[in-house]
């Protein structure tokens, strides 16, 4: 992919932003999402996130890998991990924007403020909001979550690698 002529029109400069989550697990919503930033800047990063606050219900491992399998066909995806704020990742790997997904205007209420609180210790860190397809839009690693362990069929709202470990994890 092309590097993107500097504003004054000068050196080109290298587009990257971050996709921060806890994906547990990766959902289709947050594949389209990763798959349309992709087409936007040069290096989309999935961060995939390590709260240790946060009780998984796979663990970090396993959601690392389940988030590489999904999104292995994008060629310009990194995905690697962070526990710590997420400004600090910015800074350390000179990412300068951050997608977030909105599928709902109850959404945009937590994420704006975490926009704001991001923006209030880095100043030059941006935030873009993307809207999730129609299709997508009331998908939830949560609800994905409740339904697999009834046993109910996942298929339309996760990849099959997903599908795979929700088996193997729940003997199902």
């Amino acid at each position: 992919m092309p590097l993107k002529k500097g504003r004054t029109g000068g050196a080109p400069i290298f587009m990257k932003a971050v996709y921060p989550g806890s994906f547990d697990p990766i959902t289709y919503g947050h594949i389209d999402l990763v798959e349309r930033s992709s087409k936007i800047f040069d290096e989309v990063i999935v961060l995939v996130m390590e709260n240790v606050n946060k009780k998984h219900f796979f663990a970090h491992e396993e959601r690392m890998r389940m988030v590489r399998l999904a999104v292995s066909h994008i060629h310009n995806v990194t995905i690697t991990t962070h526990s710590g704020l997420l400004v600090d990742f910015a800074r350390e790997n000179d990412v300068k924007v951050v997608i977030r997904g909105l599928r709902a205007v109850s959404d945009f209420e937590m994420e704006l403020q975490m926009a704001h609180a991001n923006k209030s210790m880095l100043a030059d860190f941006e935030t873009l909001f993307l809207m999730t397809e129609t299709s997508n839009s009331f998908i939830s690693s949560s609800m994905v979550r409740e339904i697999a362990s009834f046993g109910g069929d996942i298929s339309k709202w996760v990849p099959p690698c997903v599908k795979g470990e929700f088996k193997r994890k729940l003997g199902k």
